[in-house]
């Protein structure tokens, strides 16, 4: 896992598309036993070098139920992104991950991390990577019948502070998905 790990943070593949020099941000584990897949660091994460450091982290811990020192313990989570790098900034946000990395890197870290019980899809691109011919028509949809997917699979908007409009649209995410997601992550790092 060392060597892999080293690899993936010495990638440059999508170098010419990046708006910075690559930093492939992910924290990940043999011993890990739930596995976050997320869309691509964000600025703030490409500067600290530290995945979910940012307001977007806050509201992920918030919703596992769980302090900083569990989230950023490896053995408990892998963080791992669709895109390892940020992708730099498009009209409404983010630009979408970098195509590259998950086909590159994704499997091999899989085969590594034997231990995981539970993977977190946030957002759109790992949901249509992960869920594939079981995906719901909408994001909404996906979130929205999170059962349909357990026990591998839990999918989830992303923790911006953009989607909490979304969130009260929703109001069954607060009231139904997080209980459950806060009674999945307890019995498995409990």
């Amino acid at each position: 896992m060392k060597k892999l790990l080293a690899e993936i943070r010495s990638c440059t593949i999508c170098e010419k598309f990046l708006p910075y020099s690559p930093r492939p941000v992910l924290q990940a584990s043999a011993n890990a036993r739930i596995l976050i897949v997320g869309q691509a660091p964000g600025k703030k994460v490409n500067e600290t070098g530290i995945p979910w450091d940012d307001a977007s982290g806050n509201e992920l811990r918030r919703w596992l139920g769980v302090g900083k020192e569990q989230f950023y313990d490896s053995n408990i989570f892998a963080l791992v992104p669709m895109g390892f790098c940020y992708p730099g900034k498009g009209t409404s946000g983010d630009l979408p991950p970098r195509p590259e990395c998950a086909p590159t890197w994704h499997n091999k870290l899989l085969k590594e991390m034997k231990n995981i019980q539970l993977t977190l899809l946030i957002g759109q691109y790992s949901q249509k990577y992960y869920l594939a011919e079981t995906i719901k028509p909408s994001l909404t949809e996906n979130v929205k019948c999170f059962r349909d997917f357990l026990p591998d699979y839990l999918p989830l908007v992303h923790p911006s502070p953009r989607n909490r409009i979304w969130q009260k649209k929703n109001p069954w995410f607060e009231k139904e998905l997080i209980p459950a997601l806060h009674h999945l992550v307890n019995k498995i790092i409990n």
